[in-house]
C-alpha cells in the first residue's frame, strides 16, 4: 500500500510496535522442550488481548486453495518458512534454529515480521553466523530502501551480503508490498540488478525478509503442503521487518 494520511501511518506503527512486542515474547519462549503449537497458543492469546486479528490465520494465496490453518509459523531447521505452528505437536530440541514468523492486522492494516534464534547452546558455530549474516542482510536492504531507489537495488544489496557469506537462498521467495493486505505487490526478491524492478516512492509499506541457507537454497514443499524445506537438508535462517518509505529514509514500523 501506498500510506498518506496520518491516520494510517500511525495505525501502522502501532500494529508494528504490538507484533514487535509479540515477536519479542515468543522469542524469548523458544526453550528445549517447547512446541510450536504452545507458541501458537500464546501468540493468539497476546493478539486476542489486544483486540487485534491474526494475518496469516485463514490466508489463502499462492498455491494453496486451503485457508492456512495457523496464526504463527514456527519453521525448524532445514525449514525455511511457512510451517504452521498449530499443527506441529514436535518438541524444539537443543540446538535447533527457530524462526518465528508473524503478522496481525491492526485497525484494519497488516504488518509482518521474522526473527530466527537458537534454542539452548548452538551446535555448530556455522548456525550463530547463518543468523549473523541473514539479519546484516536485513539490515543492508533496509539501508536501500529509499525514495528513488528499486526494488531491485533492495535485492542486489541483500545478495551480496549472501555472496559475502556463501550462503544460499531461494529464488522462489521474496518479501512483498504489505499493508491493507498480507501481501501485495511489489514483489521485494533477495537478488537482482541495480535499478530493475519496482521504483520505490514515499508511502510505500513493504515487507524485506532475507530468507538464507548454509546450502544451496533450492526447496521443495513438505507434505503438510506449506512448509518448504532445503533440498539438501541444510539449516536456514530468516529476518523480516516491514518498512515504510519516507522522505527522510526507510522507517521500520515492526520495532518497540
Amino acid at each position: 500500500m501506498i500510506a498518506r494520511r496520518d491516520t494510517e501511518i500511525s495505525a501502522l506503527r502501532e500494529g508494528g510496535r504490538r507484533l514487535a512486542k509479540h515477536l519479542r515474547i515468543l522469542s524469548g519462549m523458544v526453550k528445549v522442550g517447547i512446541t510450536p503449537r504452545e507458541l501458537e497458543d500464546m501468540a493468539r492469546e497476546m493478539v486476542a488481548k489486544d483486540g487485534d486479528e491474526l494475518a496469516f490465520y485463514g490466508y489463502k494465496g499462492g498455491k494453496n486453495e486451503e485457508p492456512y490453518p495457523s496464526g504463527l509459523c514456527v519453521s525448524v531447521n532445514d525449514v525455511i518458512v511457512h510451517s504452521p505452528a498449530a499443527l506441529n505437536d514436535t518438541s524444539i530440541e537443543e540446538g535447533d534454529v527457530v524462526c518465528l514468523d508473524f503478522g496481525i492486522k491492526h485497525e484494519g492494516f497488516f504488518t509482518d515480521s521474522a526473527v530466527t534464534v537458537i534454542a539452548g547452546t548452538k551446535r555448530n558455530p556455522e548456525d550463530e553466523r547463518l543468523l549473523n549474516g541473514t539479519q546484516e542482510a536485513l539490515t543492508i536492504g533496509i539501508a536501500v530502501a529509499k525514495i528513488g531507489n528499486t526494488t531491485g537495488d533492495i535485492g542486489y544489496a541483500v545478495e551480496r551480503i549472501a555472496k559475502k557469506y556463501g550462503f544460499g537462498f531461494p529464488r522462489n521467495l521474496s518479501g512483498h508490498g504489505v499493508g491493507l493486505k498480507v501481501h501485495e505487490e511489489p514483489h521485494v526478491p533477495n537478488f537482482g540488478h541495480p535499478g530493475s524492478g519496482v521504483k520505490l516512492e514515499e508511502g510505500l509499506v513493504i515487507a524485506i525478509e532475507p530468507m538464507m541457507a548454509l546450502g544451496s537454497g533450492e526447496l521443495y514443499v513438505d507434505k503438510d503442503g506449506h512448509s518448504y524445506r532445503t533440498k539438501d537438508g541444510s539449516r536456514t535462517a530468516h529476518f523480516e521487518h516491514t518498512v515504510i518509505i519516507t522522505k527522510d529514509g526507510p522507517e521500520i514500523l515492526t520495532k518497540e
